[in-house]
């Protein structure tokens, strides 16, 4: 048991911190940051747009980071808010405008060689079995921090 733990941990901690790399390395020739990623991702696939509450669940980051990521693209002018709500942020569903979907395009292209390339050398029936794994044991882990944190209460 002692071994799986050691595997997983380490396993885990080089995948994030090669994504890390590669986030950082990728998005500085784009003139962005690792940290707005994510975000462009999902404004790209719901180009309806987002709330930073759903963003940050998306994301899985805390509001507080993803209103700065949010920020930070604004100023960049690759989103903008949509409607009357403009004016108040947090409720505003932030939009791509057309510099946000090209650079969200050169993201996914950056994305999709990414996961090819740490695909390599899997079978397709491999890489499902190990996502379908790896979120089994995310969703499992979730449940032992919940039992934590009511203990605790």
């Amino acid at each position: 048991m002692i071994q799986r733990f050691e595997k997983l941990v380490t396993g885990i901690t080089r995948i994030y911190k090669s994504i890390q790399k590669i986030k950082k390395n990728q998005m500085n020739i784009l003139g962005l940051k690792g940290t707005h990623v994510m975000c462009l991702h999902f404004l790209s696939r719901y180009p309806e747009g987002l709330t930073a509450t759903r963003l940050s669940q998306l994301c899985n980051e805390d509001k507080a980071g993803i209103s700065r990521i949010l920020a930070d693209l604004e100023q960049k002018r690759l989103i903008r808010y949509s409607g009357q709500e403009s004016k108040k942020k947090y409720r505003a569903k932030a939009m791509l405008t057309e510099t946000g979907k090209n650079e969200a395009l050169k993201i996914k292209k950056l994305i999709l060689q990414a996961v090819k390339a740490g695909g390599k050398g899997l079978a397709e029936k491999e890489l499902e079995i190990f996502y379908r794994a790896l979120f089994t044991i995310a969703e499992n882990l979730e449940q032992v921090c919940l039992q934590i944190k009511n203990e605790n209460v």
